[in-house]
């Protein structure tokens, strides 16, 4: 059960916001119900979320894979649920999901596996190492690392707040 009440969605001057997420995010998650106690934090969210994940030039299935690893690395079940069936359409496979889970990441190609120690690594310890962030520059363009360092960053923000308020599965 979530720490603090949900945003009440009905009040007028929350519904043009209400609306714009319930287009863009095809519904109303509980994540937004809550971040709805804080208009401008919401709004800010939005606008940075969906950047991520529809506005970034990353494949699809590697911007989910480093979404699930996260979640696996900071145990965020909601956020896990969540893009499990967005990982899965976008061509990420059972093999890949069991070892996103369990830290084998034999089935990826040599720059999704660069990817995923990056992403281990700015999660578990901040600071990436040089010979890690040698490999993903090897794998990938400027554009690409800003765009995988911004995906990591924002589902530790987003698991973070999950598991303190502890957001209500669907």
């Amino acid at each position: 059960m979530a720490r603090i009440d949900y945003a009440d969605i009905a009040k007028p001057e929350s519904r043009p916001l209400v609306e714009r997420i319930e287009r863009e995010r095809s519904g109303l998650p509980n994540l937004y119900r809550m971040l709805l106690n804080s208009p401008a934090v919401a709004e800010g969210w939005l606008a940075y979320l969906t950047a991520i994940r529809q506005r970034s030039g990353i494949s699809p299935k590697l911007r989910e894979m480093l979404i699930l690893r996260v979640a696996v690395l900071n145990q965020a079940d909601y956020e896990f649920e969540q893009h499990l069936p967005i990982a899965l359409s976008a061509g990420c496979g059972e093999a890949q999901v069991r070892g996103l889970k369990n830290g084998d990441f034999a089935s990826l190609d040599a720059g999704e596996r660069a990817a995923m120690a990056y992403c281990d690594e700015m999660t578990r310890e901040i600071r990436v190492r040089d010979v890690t962030f040698a490999a993903v520059r090897e794998a990938f363009d400027a554009q690409a690392i800003v765009e995988i360092t911004a995906t990591v960053a924002a589902y530790n923000m987003v698991s973070r707040f999950l598991e303190a308020i502890q957001i209500d599965h669907e």
